[in-house]
């Protein structure tokens, strides 16, 4: 029998006004305050480049938000342009960012107020070079140098 079929029969079997009230509790606990949507929407729309991760750039506290801040890093973003939220020091944001975005995990990045993607996106985009134009177009990163043309010897 499939876990699906096995959670419906389930269901099934209780007082429809237990699932009434199980799933109304669950509904509201999604509901993003006014307030947590203000913070959010101010940060990505006023920041050029927003990071809700676990921890601090300096002191990341997760293996995914460490690998954001290296690639990052990598890329030539300056420290001071990353502005940072540590959804550890508050649990209403760190539920609220995933409503937000409809984005389950963190980190989450945000260029000029566009949902970049967590980890494994931003990583991606990183290997393939989308990252890379992404902040050079934004003038969060510095362009390449250009190459100089080899000299025959």
């Amino acid at each position: 029998m499939s876990f699906a079929r096995a959670g419906l029969r389930t269901l099934r079997s209780l007082p429809q006004s237990q699932v009434y009230r199980s799933s109304t509790l669950l509904n509201q606990r999604r509901l993003i305050s006014d307030e947590a949507k203000k913070l959010i929407d101010n940060a990505v729309q006023t920041n050029p480049l927003v990071v809700f991760m676990k921890g601090t750039p300096e002191a990341p506290q997760c293996g995914f938000s460490r690998a954001v801040c290296q690639i990052l890093d990598v890329q030539g973003v300056p420290r001071e342009k990353i502005v940072s939220y540590n959804c550890l020091e508050d649990q209403e944001l760190r539920s609220a960012i995933k409503e937000y975005s409809e984005w389950p995990t963190i980190p989450q990045v945000y260029v000029k107020g566009e949902f970049v993607g967590g980890c494994d996106i931003v990583l991606s985009m990183h290997q393939s070079g989308e990252l890379e134009n992404l902040l050079i177009k934004e003038g969060l990163a510095p362009p390449l140098p250009e190459e100089e043309p080899a000299t025959k010897a």
